[in-house]
């Protein structure tokens, strides 16, 4: 259970209450967002066996989410919020650069691990639209990492910081914002089944409580490029 006082940060919480869009803005985010998932959801045995090629998946993906960025980033100008403002955090010197990077991976052993446990003994098991998508060859390996890359920057920005933004200003709650994205984090998985959706959920409030905590989306987008990139290359094995 998440409370308040646990996120009580003074400073972090003025600028999490403040709206960096209109609610129309937010409005089509989410549309594109849950209407994506819906249609991975039904539409997923169609598009794993063809006539979608894997990496026409990724490509789509990939640019889908620039897209979304680019939408947030259009928004965000005309109120004078700078995209360093949403992300946080400062690289100063490499040594910055290695501590979030410490800082991801063990969020990645911590978190994940124990998510992999609660997916145990909820047996959740990856289902053939899952598998069906890991990259097969290297030409498919390679932009498996773009579009790891991708989702790392990309939806760590929309969700653990614009939704966070946005929903924290509607409910005035920055406990609620958290939640809240993490519960839309976890539905924009449709196509990876109810189980694996639940621990989604889990998964992207635990990534909003590290961004807050740290006042940083930096470590989480670190921690999220390596935990699909790697999760996906691995997978491809262990799903052999």
């Amino acid at each position: 259970m998440i409370s308040a006082e646990m996120i009580s940060a003074p400073a972090l919480k003025k600028s999490t209450h403040r709206a960096v869009a209109p609610a129309w803005h937010t409005t089509v985010i989410l549309v594109v967002l849950l209407g994506f998932s819906a249609l991975g959801a039904v539409a997923g045995n169609r598009l794993s066996n063809g006539p979608l090629p894997r990496i026409a998946q990724y490509m789509l993906v990939i640019v889908m989410e620039w897209v979304l960025v680019g939408f947030i980033w259009s928004s965000m100008g005309r109120r004078g919020v700078r995209m360093a403002d949403l992300i946080g955090g400062r690289w100063a010197r490499p040594l910055d650069v290695f501590r979030d990077l410490g800082i991801g991976i063990a969020f990645i052993i911590v978190g994940g691990g124990a998510l992999q446990g609660l997916g145990y003994l909820m047996k959740a098991a990856p289902n053939h639209v899952l598998r069906s998508i890991l990259p097969k060859n290297g030409t498919e390996i390679a932009l498996w990492m773009v579009m790891s890359m991708t989702a790392g920057f990309c939806e760590e920005l929309v969700f653990r910081g614009y939704l966070t933004r946005q929903f924290a200003a509607l409910t005035q709650s920055a406990a609620a914002g958290i939640v809240l994205q993490g519960i839309v984090f976890g539905a924009a998985h449709g196509y990876q089944g109810w189980k694996l959706m639940l621990i989604i959920t889990i998964y992207g409030t635990m990534f909003g409580l590290l961004a807050h905590w740290l006042r940083s989306l930096r470590p989480g987008m670190i921690a999220h490029f390596l935990q699909d990139g790697v999760g996906g290359i691995l997978g491809r094995y262990i799903a052999r």
